[in-house]
């Protein structure tokens, strides 16, 4: 389930990171340079790793910067096509090749690339033959994993058609009956979570009142991160590393960025994962994490049930709701679920009223994706347009993951933006972006001090060497806006 936006058409390295990264990602602890990203058309070296009818098109349509394409040589062939796949599905002049592809391509894991890459492109499910396509392969492929894959795609289609009537239905009520409209919110987010195949309870849903974890008036240590749990030697070393900064700098809490687990989220509350990617790395600190959830933890049906009901058998992890809000020391955190599909109207609507009545005097938002972003990641629009609006003038910072490495973004309307999703996943490409302050390819993390008159935030590498530092101070009389 991933929520990216292409940042050119022959940026193939967005699609190129998910599956190269992450199958042969690399712990290194390494602060990056910003790379060539001029895209050239793809190597006879590499387009002779392909089989002969899939050279014409990579060669006519794909390009890739030279880094990406030395990546192409070091992979398995079958990876390469997987990631071609997911680029060719945006050329129209690939629909035909790509539909006699999910059918007849030997591997079935490049079909269910196919099949899960058209599921998510609007262009792909608006085309009348798409539906009858997948169909077939429902009904014929020799492969479980495939013929499922297709299943979901049409399921997830077929819900989005009705989950947008419902959108339409909300729209048209406009300001009317205040009974209707709320009925109405709370339906359109619990199609969100069937549209997504995942059936999460309206209790599970509902945020609690806001609570407190530590006194306004004392000063807090908060560690943050995201995009973690793989199990991977980097997440293990990133674990040590901060357990010898707690040793001589401690925590008082700690947020989690989302992507907490891979690759589909948990199963339920008593998998052995909670033991080996969880407690056994960040349970000795003896603090506790305060959850959020990305894209990843939407992958199982049960994953988000799992990770907030598996906070009633620990206190080192606590997850409330899929969104909510607590206060600690002079900071209130506001912890979103920001999939495109998620950002209901009524968590929008919760959000605001939250931000309008605290008295913290600092504020800040994290989830998982970034509203801005200089690595794999473009700008997020939907963000931009629903729910930095909110933030603006009223939030101090937003912090989130998504993109696997540590960035600085230009503030927007006094709202601080930083990413630190370096938290074992392998790690992303930066590139040129104009709103950048500072950007790091490194495993890390992000480090919050926060009393009355200043907060700072850190960012924190795999060696637990500080590469970059953001004071923000107010007033202590008045709690003035940050200068």
């Amino acid at each position: 389930m991933t929520t990216r936006v292409p940042s050119r058409l022959t940026a193939l390295a967005i699609g190129a990171a998910l599956l190269l990264t992450q199958t042969h990602g690399r712990a290194a602890n390494q602060a990056g340079t910003v790379k060539d990203t001029t895209t050239l058309p793809l190597s006879d070296a590499v387009l002779n790793r392909l089989p002969a009818e899939w050279r014409e098109l990579a060669s006519r349509h794909v390009k890739a910067a030279g880094f990406e394409q030395q990546r192409f040589l070091t992979v398995p062939e079958e990876v390469l096509r997987q990631t071609l796949a997911r680029f060719l599905a945006r050329v129209p002049a690939a629909d035909v090749f790509l539909r006699t592809q999910l059918v007849e391509d030997p591997s079935p894991r490049v079909r269910t690339t196919i099949a899960q890459t058209i599921a998510t492109d609007a262009r792909w499910m608006a085309h009348p033959e798409t539906a009858g396509t997948l169909e077939k392969v429902v009904a014929s492929d020799p492969d479980a994993t495939v013929s499922l894959a297709a299943l979901e795609a049409l399921r997830r289609a077929r819900m989005r058609r009705l989950n947008g009537m419902l959108n339409e239905r909300l729209s048209a009520a406009g300001s009317g009956d205040a009974d209707l409209l709320n009925r109405l919110r709370d339906e359109q987010e619990r199609w969100i979570s069937l549209e997504r195949g995942t059936m999460l309870p309206k209790f599970l849903r509902t945020p609690p009142p806001m609570f407190t974890v530590a006194p306004p008036d004392r000063p807090v240590r908060v560690v943050a991160f995201g995009d973690f749990g793989t199990g991977s030697a980097a997440q293990m070393a990133l674990g040590k590393t901060l357990a010898a900064y707690h040793a001589t700098r401690r925590f008082d809490l700690g947020i989690t960025l989302g992507d907490n687990f891979y690759s589909v989220g948990m199963e339920n509350p008593s998998d052995p994962r909670w033991q080996t990617q969880w407690e056994q790395v960040y349970g000795p600190m003896g603090i506790t994490f305060y959850a959020a959830l990305g894209n990843h933890d939407w992958g199982h049906p049960d994953s988000p049930a799992a990770e907030i009901m598996y906070s009633a058998a620990t206190t080192t992890w606590r997850m409330p709701s899929s969104y909510y809000t607590f206060a600690a020391g002079p900071v209130q955190f506001f912890a979103l679920d920001t999939q495109s599909v998620a950002l209901s109207e009524r968590q929008l609507r919760w959000l605001d009223a939250e931000l309008t009545r605290s008295q913290a005097r600092w504020k800040i938002v994290y989830g998982h994706h970034p509203i801005y972003s200089g690595g794999n990641y473009e700008d997020r629009p939907d963000l931009i347009s629903k729910l930095l609006p909110l933030l603006r003038n009223r939030a101090d910072a937003y912090i989130c993951g998504h993109d696997h490495n540590l960035q600085a973004i230009q503030p927007d309307g006094n709202v601080r933006f930083y990413i630190a999703g370096g938290g074992g996943a392998g790690l992303y490409d930066l590139r040129a972006y104009e709103r950048s302050v500072f950007s790091s390819r490194s495993n890390g993390f992000a480090v919050i001090d926060a009393d009355l008159t200043q907060m700072t935030v850190s960012l924190v590498d795999g060696t637990g060497t500080t590469l970059y530092t953001d004071t923000i101070k107010k007033d202590a009389a008045t709690g003035g806006w940050p200068r």
